[in-house]
């Protein structure tokens, strides 16, 4: 680790400590992460920053369940299962924090372009190619009237409906590793479609990462697809 990438893993985790002492007293937070209340006190107010090892204990443990655990306060779902993520997908600053856990906790590689699907991926999408560093590339299920190429994956679902993505040609290249996010996964379906459109540019995917899984069977069908971590923050049943 050089120095750069060990002061943003401790900038990364003060970022986690002040979200979880928004709603925490310093004795709370003690019990969650396992730290002293006073070395707490001097990382959240900016005094200090945290060691390397300790840093990374809570962007990768304290910090992953955490966002999960607000993730889940934040998740509403309808009588008929329809899920209501509003309160995540338009909020940048929670987003933020969840790309460096989702990193640190899948082990994801650095990749050339971070794929997603308009429209509510695309603030997830954002985040995490801001972190990687990466190019944002989403698809859409229409068509931008002055690009002339696209690449375009179709497929029938079981309802009988037939969705189709369309990527311009240009936003992802052959040889790019691609990174695969989307805000919730359920059917796999809208995941089957991107995955493909990497394939079709003859790109590498690295992963794939959502916040919500609704079930295993969106996951499973992605694990099937790619030699490639598949992640998601938290799963409902």
């Amino acid at each position: 680790m050089n120095r750069a990438e060990k002061a943003a893993l401790q900038l990364q985790a003060v970022a986690v400590l002040r979200m979880l002492k928004e709603t925490r007293t310093y004795d709370e937070l003690a019990e969650v992460t396992g730290l002293p209340a006073g070395d707490l006190n001097r990382y959240v107010n900016g005094h200090v920053l945290p060691g390397a090892e300790r840093a990374r204990e809570v962007v990768e443990g304290v910090g992953r369940d955490a966002l999960a655990e607000e993730l889940d306060a934040r998740v509403e779902f309808d009588e008929e299962g329809y899920v209501d993520n509003s309160a995540v997908v338009f909020d940048q600053s929670f987003l933020d924090l969840v790309a460096p856990v989702a990193a640190e906790s899948f082990d994801f590689e650095s990749p050339d372009v971070v794929l997603t699907a308009a429209t509510d991926g695309i603030t997830l999408g954002a985040a995490m190619a801001s972190f990687f560093d990466a190019r944002l590339a989403y698809a859409k299920k229409s068509k931008e009237t002055a690009v002339e190429e696209f690449i375009e994956s179709r497929q029938r679902l079981a309802s009988g409906i037939e969705l189709t993505y369309y990527l311009p040609a240009r936003a992802v290249s052959a040889g790019d590793t691609v990174l695969v996010v989307d805000d919730l996964i359920r059917s796999g379906e809208t995941q089957e479609l991107l995955l493909d459109i990497a394939v079709q540019a003859d790109a590498d995917v690295t992963g794939v990462f959502t916040l919500i899984a609704v079930g295993d069977e969106g996951m499973d069908r992605a694990r099937e697809i790619v030699d490639a971590p598949v992640g998601a923050l938290a799963t409902f049943e």
